[in-house]
């Protein structure tokens, strides 16, 4: 699938799966939008609805929203739900990076 080749990449990836109706997705969107400024091509992001692709985030046990996971050579590296601070995110990511 689409979605195994993005993670099995080489580049890391962070997907934030999130709905439309969810307030604190709507509070993670700004700190996702500067992740990705202070990582730019180091990082993949996809935001991934899970409204839309209940298939996806069944197979992922995927219970609340915003959930966080992060991939790399198809390993899951971490993994968080609810509002991650800024600070945080950027931390757990470069040390994952580096």
């Amino acid at each position: 699938s689409k979605f195994r080749n993005i993670i099995n990449g080489e580049t890391p990836v962070l997907i934030d799966f999130h709905t439309d109706w969810c307030g604190p997705c709507k509070a993670l969107a700004p700190i996702i939008k500067r992740v990705k400024s202070e990582f730019w091509e180091a990082l993949l992001i996809l935001k991934v609805d899970v409204d839309k692709n209940q298939k996806l985030a069944g197979k992922l046990a995927i219970k609340g929203v915003p959930t966080l996971i992060l991939y790399k050579a198809g390993k899951q590296l971490w993994r968080q739900s609810g509002i991650v601070p800024e600070g945080q995110l950027i931390s757990v990511i470069k040390s994952h990076i580096d």
